[in-house]
């Protein structure tokens, strides 16, 4: 009998930093529903490799990713392949949240202490070796981004309900960050957790 792969939980406005094998199965999951999840990854064996939206949208021809795509590194390797997306929509065109995302686009004071998912992501990766200004775009999972006719972009709540997921098959060694959103503006207005899995490379589905 297959074991089950262990459930990890990554508590609100916080990050997980953890390695895949080339093959393994990557399984996030909306825990309680309309929760963002940023990813950033790294080939494990050159951490100047890197997890790249520029190039996964030229390749792919589309800022919709969805199952059967194929996410490509900053030298044009693929890192992942999409294989299960129970939402559909995803963001790739926005940053990580920062201490500055909340200066210029929040509140006055709303950033003072304030998490944020670069933050999470600079300490969940920073025992792999990697700096924080090696960290760009991210793959904001659950992330409902509306691009209008005029090119202009608005945070919309996610359209992701509780239990829902994508499964991202690694087609290379990675090292990986992993956040539950920060950014009030992304979740709907609130912070929930954001759970994960792992399936070993070589498992049946």
């Amino acid at each position: 009998m297959t074991e089950s792969p262990t459930l990890h939980r990554i508590p609100p406005q916080s990050g997980a930093g953890f390695t895949l094998k080339r093959g393994d199965v990557l399984v996030v999951i909306d825990a309680w529903g309309e929760q963002v999840s940023d990813l950033m990854a790294f080939a494990a064996d050159e951490r100047g490799e890197w997890l790249s939206s520029g190039r996964t949208f030229d390749y792919n021809e589309t800022i919709y990713l969805t199952t059967g795509h194929v996410l490509y590194s900053n030298r044009s390797r693929p890192m992942f392949t999409l294989l299960r997306d129970d939402v559909g929509r995803h963001d790739f065109l926005l940053t990580p949240c920062s201490t500055e995302t909340f200066e210029i686009l929040y509140p006055p004071g709303t950033a003072d202490g304030h998490p944020s998912c670069f933050s999470n992501l600079v300490q969940a990766l920073a025992p792999y070796g990697i700096q924080p200004d090696q960290i760009p775009t991210t793959l904001n999972i659950f992330m409902n981004v509306v691009v209008d006719d005029s090119g202009r972009v608005k945070i919309a709540p996610p359209i992701s309900t509780a239990g829902q997921q994508l499964h991202l098959r690694a087609e290379m060694d990675l090292i990986v960050g992993l956040t539950a959103c920060s950014a009030e503006g992304s979740n709907g207005g609130t912070f929930k957790p954001i759970d994960y899995h792992i399936i070993p490379a070589g498992t049946p589905q």
